[in-house]
């Protein structure tokens, strides 16, 4: 990887009451609280503590002085790796991330790979270490539960001016050289920011699913391979209809995220993607729904959302990709419909 890295094996004792400070390449930091776990994988606040140096500090290395925190704290990822394919996805997420320099898109801040020695207790072989900016708001979807709760619903300029920000990080990924698929779009992976007196900042994250976009299926075989690895890395409730029902001659493109896209302009309208509640009756299949794209509107808020706003998330949810809109247009029309209903 390239990366030095010293005094991270105290990250363990120090989230279990041990108290080390932790050093990402020349820079240390102090374990604040954790912040989430998943399977492999646990993020912590944490807060860089500065030498004397004036030259010291994650400051003097990064390009963008918008990326410096002005507290001082970050965002850790640790992830636990127990094998060369897990070590090798990690790899893959840290070089893709390096790719993108958007600001709706959650940039890698600093990031080191380490070997451990496995003992009774731990079973993983390496532990990789990814800093990034802090986002205290949570995401979408932890926004979505409180909100869900509380009976509460974004504004149509709010849906709108959180959507157009995705749309902006997702273009920006859409439009390289080599097209990239973000792959796993949802309200988990999308961080919230609250401002007072402007809409929310919206900021794409976790490029752990990311690759390139373009991709052409020539085989019965080839297509289950691609069924089996979206299967793997992109959320069910938000997968468009090509990735689980595969055609053995099919040429595969970014309008896959399109299809994430409308799901979830639908969920930050209404908390959920338009297609979980196959999950909730007798005999559904989400998979169906899915294929079929049979969206189903809920009642709320009063008043209602107005209907371009549903043609627009219809617009999207097209089962045939080869007629499903690209970026560029979902923007142009999005910027329509901020001028009609943000006023």
């Amino acid at each position: 990887m390239g990366c030095s890295f010293s005094g991270l094996n105290a990250l363990y004792d120090t989230v279990h009451g041990g108290g080390d400070d932790v050093w990402i390449n020349d820079n240390r930091f102090r374990v604040v609280k954790q912040l989430g776990e998943g399977a492999f994988a646990y993020v912590f606040l944490v807060k860089e503590i500065l030498s004397d140096s004036p030259s010291s500090g994650l400051a003097s290395k990064l390009k963008h002085s918008s990326h410096i925190s002005d507290d001082g704290t970050y965002a850790m990822k640790k992830v636990l790796i127990q094998n060369s394919e897990q070590l090798e996805l990690v790899r893959e997420e840290i070089r893709v991330s390096s790719l993108f320099n958007h600001p709706n898109l959650l940039p890698l801040l600093d990031h080191a790979i380490i070997s451990v020695k496995p003992t009774q207790e731990k079973s993983w072989t390496n532990e990789a270490y990814l800093l990034f900016p802090v986002h205290l708001d949570g995401t979408l979807l932890d926004n979505a539960k409180t909100m869900t709760a509380k009976k509460e619903f974004y504004s149509t300029s709010d849906v709108l001016q959180i959507f157009r920000q995705l749309c902006a990080g997702l273009k920006h990924m859409h439009t390289l050289d080599l097209p990239y698929a973000h792959n796993d779009v949802k309200p988990g992976n999308v961080l919230i920011t609250h401002r007072k007196g402007q809409p929310p900042l919206a900021i794409l994250m976790d490029f752990g699913s990311a690759r390139p976009a373009r991709k052409q299926v020539r085989s019965r075989q080839e297509a289950l391979q691609l069924q089996e690895w979206a299967s793997e890395h992109c959320s069910a409730p938000f997968r468009a209809p090509e990735l689980w029902d595969c055609p053995s001659h099919a040429d595969i493109d970014e309008r896959t995220d399109v299809w994430s896209l409308g799901c979830t302009l639908y969920a930050i309208m209404y908390g959920v993607s338009p297609f979980e509640y196959a999950l909730g009756e007798s005999g559904g299949s989400l998979q169906l729904a899915i294929i079929n794209a049979q969206i189903k509107w809920p009642t709320g808020p009063k008043p209602s959302y107005p209907d371009a706003l549903r043609q627009f998330v219809s617009w999207m949810l097209q089962p045939q990709a080869a007629v499903r809109p690209h970026i560029d247009d979902i923007v142009i029309h999005v910027d329509k419909l901020i001028a009609k209903f943000s006023q």
